[in-house]
C-alpha cells in the first residue's frame, strides 16, 4: 500500500499531456524558458558529462558535448530511442548516470522527496542534478479569484490550483535527498493577458490544468467562472486592462557526493 499522499491524479495528468502534444509548441514558452536557463547553467559547468538524461516535454539544450537520452512521462513527447517513465519511478540503476536534468515535470510529483532521492541514487559520484519546476507563488492571482468566486456562489471551496513548493523548502529537500552543494533559486515570469480566459487556454495548451486528486469531478460552473473573471480583473488588472499571471520557476541544482 502506498503511504505517500496522492495529491495528484497521475493517470489524468498523463492523458492530458498526451492530448497536449500536437499543439504544445504554441504553448511551450515556460518550458522553453526553463530549458534555455538550464542550458546556460550547464554551459557554466566546466566539465564533460557522459550518460545524461533529459526529462521534459521540450527538446534538450545544446549544452557543450552532453550526449542526452530523452525521456518524459508521456509517449508523445519522447522521440524514438527515448524513455517513458513517471518522475517517481526512475528506471535506472544505482550510480549509472552522470547528469540528470528535469524540465518542468517535478512540480506534479506526489512524492517529491522520494523522486529527488531516486535521482540522487542514480547519479555517479560527482554527478549533477539540475531541474526546473513551478513553485512559489505560481498562479496566486487565479487561486484567489477562483476561491472567492466559489465561496460566494457555492458557499464552499474545492481545490482548483495545485500547491507549489516554496524555494526554501526546495533547497531543504535537496539536502534531505543527500545532494552536496544544494542550491535552489527562483525566476519569476509574469505574463499579461487580455482576459483571464486567455490564461485558461494557455494552461490547457501546456497541460497544466487541474489534476488534483480531490478536485470536483464536475465541470466548473459558468457562473463561478464568470465571477472569478470579474474578481481577477477587479483585483489585478493594470491600467491597460490586462491581467497578470505569475509563474515562479524554481531551479534546483545538486551534486552527488564524491571524493
Amino acid at each position: 500500500m502506498n503511504s505517500v499522499p496522492q495529491i495528484f491524479d497521475t493517470k489524468l495528468r498523463r492523458r492530458r499531456r498526451e492530448r497536449a502534444v500536437r499543439e504544445f509548441d504554441a504553448f511551450s514558452f515556460l518550458a522553453t524558458a526553463a530549458r534555455d536557463e538550464i542550458g546556460e547553467r550547464l554551459d557554466a559547468v566546466n566539465r564533460p558529462f557522459g550518460r545524461a538524461v533529459w526529462h521534459g516535454a521540450v527538446e534538450q539544450p545544446a549544452a557543450g558535448s552532453v550526449r542526452w537520452v530523452r525521456s518524459d512521462s508521456a509517449f508523445g513527447f519522447v522521440p524514438n530511442g527515448g524513455l517513458v517513465f513517471e518522475e517517481e519511478r526512475l528506471p535506472f540503476g544505482a550510480q549509472t548516470l552522470e547528469l540528470f536534468a528535469s524540465a518542468m515535470a517535478l512540480h506534479a510529483a506526489n512524492d517529491l522527496p522520494g523522486a529527488l532521492a531516486q535521482i540522487r541514487r542514480c547519479l555517479k559520484p560527482e554527478g549533477l542534478f539540475i531541474g526546473a519546476m513551478l513553485g512559489g507563488r505560481t498562479l496566486h492571482e487565479l487561486r484567489l479569484a477562483l476561491s472567492e468566486a466559489e465561496i460566494e456562489i457555492d458557499g464552499g471551496l474545492s481545490p482548483r490550483v495545485a500547491p507549489f513548493v516554496d524555494v526554501r523548502d526546495a533547497g531543504a529537500l535537496l539536502q534531505r535527498a543527500g545532494f552536496a552543494q544544494p542550491v535552489a533559486d527562483v525566476d519569476t515570469i509574469v505574463v499579461r493577458y487580455e482576459t483571464p480566459l486567455r490564461l485558461f487556454g494557455d494552461l490547457r495548451g501546456m497541460a497544466e490544468t487541474n489534476v488534483l486528486g480531490e478536485r470536483r469531478r464536475t465541470f466548473l460552473k459558468r457562473s463561478v467562472l464568470t465571477r472569478a473573471g470579474e474578481i481577477y480583473e477587479k483585483k489585478f488588472a493594470g491600467p491597460d486592462g490586462r491581467v497578470p499571471a505569475t509563474f515562479d520557476i524554481v531551479y534546483l541544482t545538486g551534486w552527488a557526493p564524491g571524493p
